[in-house]
């Protein structure tokens, strides 16, 4: 009989030939980069389509500044140490929700390449208005020289992220959860979800193990991280918590690796489910229907449909695995 490894080396072998005819090696800035055109990070706030003030959504890039400016959560910096008896600490931003719920779960949201944004503390607000306690950690808090509030520029932090390798990114979750997570008002459990660099990173964090009250992640537009253009069955047969991949079929890329990723978690029987949407582009959760510079109404509307199926789905996510559904 085929070995189970056997198997899913079958699954990743197929698609690996694929994906090597059309691309090659990035480093990991670039890599993620390279797939944001459908990202306009300069454009002014303000410039975002009515779908922008839906409050069930998470905003988009243009609509994050005002999001935070009218929210009426509490929310606020935190400083935390990397791990027991460190003197290094990074920044986080913690938001809590209006419950009534003695115990409040935790999510962990992990930043894109572009670090700790006005976007994704928005969207760390949006799942406190879910009923989360939220946390959004700085994970280049010790490359960039301590923990501050100041928000990098994009090319600044996709610098510095080159730098932040999975056990740092896997300590900084470690910490952040465990902080929230000792709130008076915090459950023992947590789950991560996280955008681009933030969406390996939940793979990343999946395979480690996590840290006590961990239950499962999803990743947005992220893969596994990879010795080639997919991940290698034995890092993937460590996952014991259930995993979710939701992407968009303009990022080519992932979209190209979605099969074997799909392949070789079913011969694992692990918890997964991948989603690509049509048209969307990779971050079509920041980008959403924001109007870019050289308009695609057809790519802005994959963006907001994918947005509007995707955070749903999280939220069922995310509320089945923390129990409070």
């Amino acid at each position: 009989m085929t070995s189970m490894r056997s198997l899913v080396a079958c699954c990743l072998t197929c698609t690996t030939l694929v994906a090597l005819a059309g691309c090659h090696r990035q480093s990991a800035g670039d890599e993620h980069m390279s797939h944001m055109s459908g990202v306009d990070l300069a454009a002014p706030a303000g410039t975002f389509s009515i779908a922008q003030s839906n409050s069930a959504l998470p905003p988009s890039n243009n609509a994050a500044k005002a999001r935070l400016a009218s929210s009426p959560r509490h929310g606020e910096w935190v400083k935390i140490a990397w791990e027991a008896g460190s003197s290094d600490s990074l920044m986080a931003w913690i938001v809590y929700p209006s419950t009534t719920s003695a115990k409040t779960p935790v999510v962990v949201v992990v930043h894109e390449i572009f670090g700790l944004s006005s976007w994704v503390r928005g969207v760390a607000d949006q799942v406190a208005a879910d009923g989360f306690i939220a946390i959004a950690p700085d994970l280049v808090s010790r490359v960039r020289g301590g923990p501050t509030t100041e928000e990098l520029s994009g090319d600044s932090a996709r610098k510095l992220i080159q730098g932040v390798n999975t056990t740092e990114r896997n300590k900084g979750i470690v910490a952040v959860a465990r902080y929230a997570m000792s709130q008076p008002s915090a459950a023992q459990r947590y789950a991560v979800i996280g955008y681009c660099w933030g969406g390996s990173t939940v793979w990343g964090h999946a395979i480690n193990g996590g840290t006590s009250g961990f239950v499962g992640g999803v990743a947005f537009y992220g893969l596994p991280y990879m010795t080639g253009p997919v991940p290698n069955g034995d890092s993937l047969a460590r996952i014991n918590k259930p995993v979710m991949l939701l992407n968009g079929s303009k990022d080519q890329r992932i979209a190209a690796a979605m099969p074997a990723v799909d392949s070789a978690m079913k011969a694992l029987r692990k918890n997964y489910v991948g989603i690509n949407y049509a048209g969307a582009v990779h971050g079509f959760l920041r980008a959403q229907d924001d109007p870019k510079a050289q308009r695609d109404e057809a790519e802005e509307q994959a963006n907001l449909a994918a947005t509007k199926d995707g955070w749903p789905r999280t939220l069922e996510f995310l509320r089945r695995n923390l129990g409070t559904r």
